[in-house]
């Protein structure tokens, strides 16, 4: 199998753990996944592998899993973005920082607006509400008429008021 049909095989074998995982048969998805990434490694199924783990409750998993998704495909943003929010979900705030800020330049990246979002709830939770709201505007900018950011937004111009 060429290196190229052996890409092909691996991205089709994450769709599928990908319409499992939506599904909500993580079970299905976690093995989709691996046999999508010892077919050929790729970040997204290192991702979503990770995203899986997360949703079962095995954060330090999750996180791993998107360290190696960084080093196949180091411009691919979703792993940085996810480390992120692991990290916020943890607690640990100042560290999920410089992984958001690394996600929002990340050149291959879809949604762009999900950093600065989590960035905003990220800056509202340490109480750094003009932070926080220019994330939320730099979301705006990225993803136009979004209902988080803009009621977010809204809410902590009405707060600084």
């Amino acid at each position: 199998m060429s290196a190229q049909d052996a890409r092909d095989q691996a991205l089709e074998l994450w769709r599928s753990g990908f319409e499992r995982h939506r599904r909500g048969d993580l079970r299905a998805a976690v093995e989709l996944y691996r046999r999508s990434i010892e077919t050929c490694p790729t970040a997204e199924a290192h991702t979503f592998l990770g995203w899986a783990y997360s949703h079962a409750g095995y954060v330090e998993r999750a996180i791993a899993e998107c360290k190696r998704a960084i080093e196949v495909d180091p411009n691919f943003g979703n792993p940085y973005n996810d480390i992120g929010v692991y990290l916020i979900e943890k607690g640990a705030l100042d560290d999920a920082v410089p992984w958001l800020e690394r996600a929002k330049r990340a050149p291959r990246y879809e949604p762009r607006h999900f950093p600065y979002l989590n960035l905003g709830r990220l800056y509202m939770a340490k109480g750094d509400l003009s932070q926080a709201l220019r994330e939320f505007r730099e979301a705006l900018k990225v993803h136009p008429h979004d209902a988080l950011a803009e009621g977010a937004a809204r809410m902590i111009r009405s707060r600084m008021n």
